[in-house]
C-alpha cells in the first residue's frame, strides 16, 4: 500500500533502452539523429503535399495523415528519453505515464487502420481505376481519416483508464522506454489475466484485422498486375505498392510482437529493442521510402524549390 501511494505521489521511472546498456553516449547519439531526421522528413513530407496541388488526391491526403502521426508518435516518446538521459533523471508523474500511454496508443491504432485504408486505395486505384474518383472521393478519404482516428482514440481512452486504475505495487521502474500496457500489468499487484486477455482481443482487432485487409488487398493488387500488358505501368504500380509493403511490414510486425504475442514470450530488453523500432526507426524512415522512389513527390519536391527558393536568390 506504501508503495502504491508512493506511485501515485511521485510516479514512475523509466528503464529504457538507454539505462544499462554498454555505449549509452552512442545509443543516445543514433536516436537524436533518427529523431532528426523524423522531423525533418515527415516535416518536408507534408509541407510538399500541402504547398502542390497535385499532390491533393487521396493517395497523398492519407500519406500526409501517415506523416502527421509519425511525427507526434515519436515526439511523444524520443524527446522525453533523450532529456531524461542527459538530464540524468528518468521520472515520470503518473498522469504523465497515463498522457503518454493514451498518446501513443491512439497514435499507434490510428496508423494501424490509415496503413489498412492505404491499402484499399492501391486497390481501388490499380483494379478500379475508372471508378477511383468516385469510391475514393475527397468525403470517403476524410470519412477514413476521422474512423482512424476517432476509433483509435476511443480504444486508448479506454485501456488508459483502465490500465492505470490497476494498483502497482510491485515496483516504481518501468523497465520499457515509455508507458505501454504490457511492462505497467507486470506492476500490477493484483491478477490481470482477464484484461489480458482484452488487450489481446483489441490487439487482433487493431493488428490483426488490417493486416488481413491488406494482405488480401495486394494480393488482388499482385493478380491485376500480373496481367497489364504495359511494362511502364506495372513497373509503376509495384514500386508504390513495395513502398507502403515496407512500412507495412516495419510497423506491424513490432507493434503486433507487443500486442498480440503472450506475455511468456516477453523480455524487457528484447521489448525495449522492438519499442524503438516502431517508435522511433519507423517514424524516420517511412517518409524517405515513400519519397524517395516516388517521382511524383520528388517533383513536387522541385517545383516548390523552383518557385521559393530559386526567385530569392535570383532577386540577390
Amino acid at each position: 500500500m506504501e508503495l502504491m501511494n508512493s506511485t501515485l505521489e511521485n510516479g514512475f521511472i523509466l528503464v529504457g533502452i538507454l539505462d544499462g546498456s554498454g555505449s549509452p553516449e552512442l545509443i543516445c547519439a543514433t536516436i537524436t539523429a533518427l529523431y532528426m531526421l523524423a522531423l525533418t522528413s515527415n516535416g518536408l513530407l507534408l509541407l510538399v503535399i500541402t504547398l502542390d496541388a497535385r499532390l491533393h488526391v487521396p493517395m497523398y491526403l492519407l500519406l500526409r495523415q501517415l506523416s502527421l502521426i509519425d511525427l507526434l508518435f515519436t515526439s511523444t516518446v524520443t524527446p522525453k528519453a533523450i532529456v531524461d538521459f542527459l538530464l540524468k533523471d528518468n521520472t515520470i508523474s503518473f498522469e504523465g505515464c497515463a498522457l503518454q500511454l493514451f498518446s501513443a496508443m491512439t497514435l499507434g491504432g490510428s496508423e494501424d487502420l490509415l496503413l489498412a485504408f492505404m491499402a484499399y486505395d492501391r486497390y481501388v486505384a490499380i483494379c478500379h481505376p475508372l471508378n477511383y474518383m468516385i469510391l475514393m472521393s475527397p468525403k470517403v478519404c476524410w470519412l477514413m481519416v476521422a474512423i482512424s482516428w476517432i476509433l483509435a482514440s476511443l480504444s486508448a481512452l479506454g485501456h488508459t483508464v483502465y490500465t492505470m486504475h490497476f494498483p502497482f505495487c510491485m515496483s516504481r521502474e518501468i523497465r520499457h522506454l515509455l508507458c505501454e500496457i504490457p511492462p505497467l500489468l507486470k506492476l500490477a499487484c493484483v491478477d490481470t489475466s482477464q484484461y489480458e486477455l482484452m488487450v489481446y482481443v483489441t490487439g487482433v482487432i487493431f493488428l490483426l484485422l488490417p493486416l488481413s485487409a491488406i494482405f488480401t488487398s495486394y494480393s488482388l493488387i499482385l493478380s491485376t498486375v500480373l496481367h497489364m500488358p504495359s511494362n511502364e505501368g506495372r513497373k509503376k504500380a509495384l514500386v508504390t505498392c513495395s513502398s507502403h509493403l515496407t512500412v507495412v511490414g516495419m510497423f506491424y510486425g513490432g507493434a503486433t510482437f507487443m500486442y498480440v504475442l503472450p506475455s511468456s514470450f516477453h523480455n524487457p530488453k528484447q521489448d525495449n529493442i522492438i519499442s524503438v523500432f516502431y517508435t522511433i526507426v519507423t517514424p524516420a524512415l517511412n517518409p524517405l521510402i515513400y519519397s524517395l522512389r516516388n517521382k511524383e513527390v520528388i517533383g513536387a519536391f522541385r517545383r516548390i524549390l523552383g518557385r521559393h527558393i530559386l526567385p530569392a536568390h535570383s532577386t540577390l
